[in-house]
């Protein structure tokens, strides 16, 4: 299989802000490992048996459901224990398994912020894929600056899935999606597994 290249990153604290209550909380983090690239249409392909157009493209437009079954399936793929069980389209998590998974949003947050206080680690069109750049689809991965861990594409280009329900009192069963926000990404969904088991369940 194409090589599923991670980033080991370092524990530490992140304070996550809830703008709707009015709310925010510190999150104590562990040190995990992270995918330095969302996870590509050639691996998609490999893992999955689905056709690449594009192979260094990160996939996009996946449901939350089917990124999950892609984690299970990457880790039987690498002789892991999955994370997630299944009870029809109820997941759980399986904390002590050793396989890939999705990030919690505070992981993500974390990895994505690499110690940078504003809202971007670097200048946006020097870090991410946005409409500004004239583009109408998802760019190959890599294309823009990577930020103080060595992760690219974790702003612009495909939004990422996280593990977290977004807000259950106002979306039901809806996840936490990070990442993109340019017009041309809206409604896709790539994914960046992280690897490994986890001390909590969130």
């Amino acid at each position: 299989m194409t090589d599923f290249e991670l980033a080991r990153i370092p524990a530490g604290t992140i304070t996550l802000r809830d703008a709707r209550r009015g709310e925010q909380r510190d999150v104590i983090l562990e040190s995990f490992e992270i995918g330095v690239y969302p996870v590509t249409e050639e691996q998609l392909a490999e893992v999955l048996g689905v056709p690449a157009r594009h192979p260094r493209r990160p996939a996009a437009d996946l449901s939350w459901l089917r990124a999950v079954h892609l984690s299970n399936a990457l880790s039987e793929w690498e002789g892991l224990d999955p994370v997630y069980r299944f009870d029809g389209e109820e997941v759980s998590w399986d904390t002590t398994a050793e396989g890939y998974r999705l990030p919690t949003e505070a992981e993500w947050e974390f990895a994505c912020r690499a110690g940078s206080t504003g809202p971007h680690y670097a200048p946006l069109a020097d870090a991410a894929w946005t409409g500004a750049d004239g583009v109408s689809s998802p760019q190959d991965i890599g294309g823009k600056l990577p930020n103080l861990h060595g992760l690219f594409d974790t702003l612009g280009n495909v939004w990422e899935w996280c593990w977290d329900l977004l807000d259950p009192a106002r979306y039901d069963d809806y996840r936490v999606f990070r990442g993109g926000g340019s017009p041309m990404t809206r409604g896709a969904s790539g994914r960046r597994f992280v690897a490994g088991s986890a001390p909590h369940a969130p």
